[in-house]
């Protein structure tokens, strides 16, 4: 093997630099967005502080399911009809629009919202392809360093949004939003043109076009043929003899797997994403000095992205195989119950300080770390576990199709968060407790569905052996 094997292609920085631009650029608006809603955008027209939070709340999730939405039309069009590069240019010049609008109409509700939307479609639709065409640049000859480069991406991420965290909400409260959001849109062209300087050196993999035996179109057809359903057979048999049965094993493979995910792993974004809004306005009444230091309720965020890249390794490389040693293997089926009920753990305690705060005592923020490591932990089992294991309970020609169902699982949580915000039914430690229970009983009912799922892994054949190596990559990345 040549020394040249042992080395990153040289369009690879290029693609690591505009992931680790774009999401200080994401984290950054999105960061500071519920504190801004509060007390700059939403403050005149609103004066009740309570109802106030209540729409910044609901605002925020808005946005976040459209981010999470996008993405199954930026894959769809990447892979069918446009291509990954085309797509990933044009949507982040849009992208970019959007954070100009933010920038520019801090004072106007409609120029901010175009705004959001603009940042919705453009990281949305970039989401899933960004990370993909990471492992189309990777042939036989260098497929060993795929695991290596996606881990190097999945830090680019988390790096992005650790300095995001720890920077824009200072930015936003010595230079006020214009500034804050700025900033976010300058690191947004930035990664832009890092992304077309490396155009003259990438592997572009043409768009498929139309798939004839795609999921939907093998559950239309076994609609259509529900008459000549055999008796005792799966109803997807039906759609035998216009589809192959590689593409209907593949689509009962993806109702197995939504069958466990859908109904349970929003649960766990519910919990999750709210560590940008409801936590963020619990850090609004605490005491903000630690030592010499004030932090900005914004701010307390770093802790998760600086958790993540100490947890992953810990647990990967020593926690777990140290449990699989002493008997207590933690298969991936074990470890998203636990997960849930994990983060379950970081809402009660997170409540019981809002309980505090409720009856006039003020806490430190630096009391926040305690559900922060938690909410982290609960990711790491939750999150980073559950689309690998999605990925291998799914064969190569419906893996696309698992990452949108995957993606679907935070659009809807918080699209729930959003519309229960609005209601604005729950005041103080009640929401913590409301969110902490959803979550235990969606533990409960994935750990009862999943002793009884069947698990049947699909590996990769010796030529799409990097592929099914990139998708395992790609477990942690798509999810933030």
């Amino acid at each position: 093997m040549s020394a040249q094997t042992h080395r990153f292609p040289p369009q690879i920085p290029y693609i690591i630099g505009n992931e680790a631009c774009e999401r200080f650029s994401f984290y950054g608006m999105r960061n500071i967005l519920t504190v801004f809603l509060i007390d700059y955008l939403l403050r005149e027209a609103n004066p009740d502080p309570a109802l106030r939070k209540a729409l910044a709340t609901s605002h925020m999730h808005l946005f976040m399911t459209g981010v999470y939405l996008f993405p199954l039309i930026g894959g769809y069009l990447a892979d069918r009809y446009l291509g990954k590069f085309r797509v990933i240019l044009w949507l982040s010049l849009l992208y970019c629009v959007g954070h100009l609008c933010l920038a520019l109409f801090e004072g106007s509700p409609t120029g901010f919202y175009t705004g959001l939307l603009l940042i919705a479609v453009g990281s949305g639709g970039i989401k899933p392809c960004v990370a993909a065409m990471v492992g189309d640049q990777f042939t036989e000859k260098n497929r060993h360093l795929v695991n290596k480069v996606f881990s190097l991406f999945y830090w680019s991420i988390n790096l992005g949004s650790l300095f995001a965290s720890l920077f824009i909400p200072l930015a936003l409260r010595s230079y006020g939003p214009a500034v804050a959001f700025g900033i976010p849109g300058v690191l947004m062209l930035t990664a832009t043109l890092l992304f077309w300087a490396g155009r003259r050196h990438y592997v572009l993999v043409p768009p498929t076009g139309e798939n004839p035996h795609s999921f939907l179109k093998v559950v239309r057809s076994a609609f259509s043929m529900r008459a000549k359903r055999t008796q005792g057979a799966h109803w997807l048999d039906a759609a035998a003899g216009h589809h192959p049965s590689e593409s209907i094993e593949g689509a009962k493979a993806v109702l197995r797997v939504s069958g466990l995910l859908l109904p349970t792993i929003p649960f766990f974004w519910m919990l999750f994403d709210q560590k940008a809004s409801t936590w963020v306005i619990q850090a609004t009444a605490m005491d903000p000095k630690v030592g010499s230091f004030t932090f900005q309720p914004s701010q307390m965020q770093f802790i998760n992205p600086l958790l993540v890249m100490l947890l992953i390794p810990l647990l990967t490389g020593v926690v777990y195989p140290a449990l699989k040693r002493a008997g207590l293997e933690l298969t991936p089926l074990r470890r998203m119950p636990l997960g849930m009920f994990i983060g379950a753990s970081s809402y009660v305690v997170a409540g019981y300080y809002q309980h505090v705060i409720d009856g006039g005592t003020t806490l430190n923020i630096a009391w926040q770390a305690l559900p922060y490591v938690l909410l982290t932990i609960s990711e790491v089992l939750v999150s980073t576990t559950g689309l690998e294991f999605a990925y291998t309970q799914a064969p190569r020609e419906m893996k696309s199709v698992i990452q949108s169902v995957w993606l679907l699982t935070t659009a809807l949580a918080n699209f729930v968060v959003s519309r229960i915000a609005l209601l604005n039914i729950f005041e103080g430690s009640a929401k913590f407790f409301f969110y902490a229970g959803l979550a235990c009983v969606a533990g409960l009912g994935l750990w009862r569905m999943a002793r009884r799922f069947v698990v049947h892994d699909y590996f990769q054949t010796a030529p799409a052996a990097a592929e099914g190596r990139e998708a395992s990559g790609l477990t942690a990345a798509p999810a933030r």
